[in-house]
């Protein structure tokens, strides 16, 4: 391992400039033939690929960026997404700057790996099945990995430029090492279209999956698990080649970028979507695995339920550390030892339903806007705290605190502890309950820490892909893939919430806005907004939804709660933000607009270049 770390230390000199990327990597005393020979050296240039992926949602691609979503606020009114959703961020801000230079680095080293098939064809082992085995394995992560981040730079960066086309990023499929011996010479790329994008991402999608193992499962594995089976958990296989497809299919089929509603796209999204389902439903449907009954468990990095995850929070290549208290540091408010860093809005606690399934604004649902957290949706107990919330031992033992989220009392009453305002607590009154371990209590003698990763893809996102691009295809009730959107739905509003309790179990709505396509559209997309909260999913969906910049641009409130001498509360809505984008597409980073004279920027973000 400390090899591997040494030679990856080398590699990982890049820059963020472009040009940095034509220096010959500096091998010291191995010549490059050398190295090629080096097995450590081989499998560490798709190994630290993975490097370069989020591990928790404690940063800009998780909960930050929904902070830049009609979901939720970040407290800091300095922090840089904030800026971003009011308009105020400027070139020497851009938080996604660092994502686009990681996505290249690694682009750079699986190219380097595929490289007139010099990966494969390497020896990793004296054992020839052994080494066909690793080899194939390698190459298919190779070709996944180019088709994960080339997805990434997609999602990111892909709309509309200032000369009117729809473009994506610049393709690039060599190493971007030794392109030019005179230092002198610049890279100078230009942007693809986006359909030649996608097109490159299905390529690359489907020669990984050619390659792979459908799973990286040891009850897949009939023979030796040396060097195949869940060992492997955490790295690219087949069904996860599906799940990037499904995910990009479904933002390629959606308004902002398909104007003549293509069916194809709704179809093709569906059908990777359905593969997914598919493969979790029968293959990984085993003793003690996948059940879509069971609720997600955002503790466990080894849960059934997910598709392709991180590796665990805090671990790297020579150090594992197999716990952090960071995601609920940022999440608990000062009064419990956190730093209250975001809050969800009172736009999302109205997204949710009531506990007959009915939105709150349907007469039959029986919402009181007094009560307004009485016999609501069960899932909203589990993602939310709100004012009077409860927090336990494992949600059922020992009460360790509640939080009080009033900010107006009279008489000799005082102002919450929670309420909006100080330095610490969130600035909506409602702080976030979703991924927190209810086994922490910092007061505790014995702390427990749980592990936290990132859950990519999950059972969850491939429903609700199939649900709506379904929909789109046949409305809700169709079966031509096997399975109805609607039956589809129904898996996540029946299953169990994240504290186990029970989800719907009669549900006349469901069943009641099945009957059109449009009605059905809608509901998906709330079920989407409640299932994906947090996860940094919304900031694209909003964007894929709209055709308009304007239908960005709405204020998002908080609660105004007012507490009586006698205990009781009043609740309304206040503005306590006002989202001011300037467009649907994020900016190409300015210093590569600066360095690249044929890229052209997105539209609405002439100042940053061109």
């Amino acid at each position: 391992m400390k090899r591997i770390a040494i030679y990856l230390s080398i590699i990982t000199l890049f820059l963020s400039s472009c040009a940095d990327y034509l220096d010959q990597y500096p091998y010291g005393n191995y010549t490059e033939e050398e190295n090629w020979k080096n097995q450590a050296f081989v499998q560490g240039l798709v190994g630290q690929c993975y490097e370069y992926m989020t591990r928790d949602y404690n940063n800009n691609e998780g909960y930050y960026l929904d902070g830049a979503t009609d979901d939720a606020v970040i407290t800091t009114t300095t922090n840089v997404m904030n800026k971003l959703a009011v308009g105020s961020m400027v070139t020497g801000d851009d938080p996604f700057a660092t994502y686009w230079t990681n996505d290249y680095r690694a682009i750079s080293l699986v190219n380097l790996f595929l490289k007139d098939r010099r990966g494969i064809n390497s020896k990793f082992l004296l054992d020839q099945t052994n080494n066909t085995v690793v080899a194939r394995r390698l190459q298919g992560e190779a070709f996944a990995l180019r088709a994960w981040f080339q997805w990434d730079l997609l999602k990111r960066w892909g709309g509309k430029g200032t000369n009117g086309e729809l473009l994506g990023f610049p393709i690039v499929l060599d190493p971007l090492i030794n392109f030019a011996k005179d230092m002198s010479q610049q890279v100078n790329l230009s942007r693809n279209s986006y359909a030649e994008c996608v097109a490159q991402i299905q390529a690359d999608c489907d020669s990984a999956f050619a390659y792979l193992p459908i799973a990286h499962r040891d009850f897949l594995v009939p023979g030796d698990k040396t060097y195949a089976g869940g060992r492997f958990w955490g790295r690219m296989d087949g069904i996860t080649t599906r799940a990037i497809l499904a995910d990009m299919y479904l933002t390629y089929a959606s308004p902002l970028f398909n104007p003549s509603n293509d069916k194809t796209r709704w179809t093709k999204a569906a059908q990777y979507a359905k593969a997914v389902i598919d493969f979790k439903l029968t293959i990984d449907k085993v003793t003690n695995g996948f059940n879509p009954v069971n609720p997600v468990l955002w503790t466990n990095p080894n849960f059934p339920g997910i598709v392709f995850s991180s590796r665990v929070y805090g671990s790297s290549q020579t150090n594992i550390a197999t716990t952090s208290d960071a995601m609920e540091r940022a999440l608990y408010p000062k009064g419990f030892q956190g730093n209250g860093a975001i809050g969800a809005t009172q736009d999302f606690v109205d997204a949710f339903p009531m506990k007959n399934g009915y939105p709150i604004s349907d007469s039959r649902s029986l919402y009181d806007p007094q009560n307004p957290y009485k016999d609501r949706d069960p899932r909203f107990y589990s993602m939310i705290y709100y004012n009077n919330a409860p927090v336990k031992l494992n949600n059922t033992g020992v009460l360790w605190y509640t939080f009080e989220n009033w900010e107006n009392a009279s008489g000799t009453v005082g102002v919450g502890k929670d309420a909006a305002g100080p330095q610490a607590t969130s600035r909506t009154n409602y702080h976030i309950k979703k991924f927190i371990s209810m086994k922490l209590n910092w007061s505790m003698s014995t702390i427990t820490i749980e592990p936290h990763s990132k859950f990519f893809y999950r059972w969850a996102h491939m429903v609700l892909t199939f649900a709506e691009a379904a929909n789109e295809v046949e409305g809700a009730n169709g079966t031509t893939f096997g399975l109805s959107a609607k039956n589809a739905i129904k898996y996540l509003r029946s299953r169990k919430t994240y504290d186990n309790a029970n989800g719907f179990t009669v549900d006349p709505y469901l069943d009641e806005v099945a009957g059109t396509p449009e009605n059905f559209r809608t509901f998906v997309k709330n079920e989407r907004r409640i299932e994906t909260s947090f996860e940094g999913l919304r900031f694209y969906d909003m964007r894929r939804w709209s055709t308009s910049v304007a239908a960005l641009n709405n204020p998002v409130h908080k609660a105004k709660i007012t507490r009586s001498e006698s205990g009781v509360f009043t609740y309304a809505a206040e503005v306590v933000d006002n989202r001011n984008f300037k467009s649907l597409y994020l900016p190409i980073p300015y210093n590569e607009m600066l360095k690249m004279n044929k890229l052209v920027q997105n539209e609405g973000w002439e100042a940053w270049g061109n």
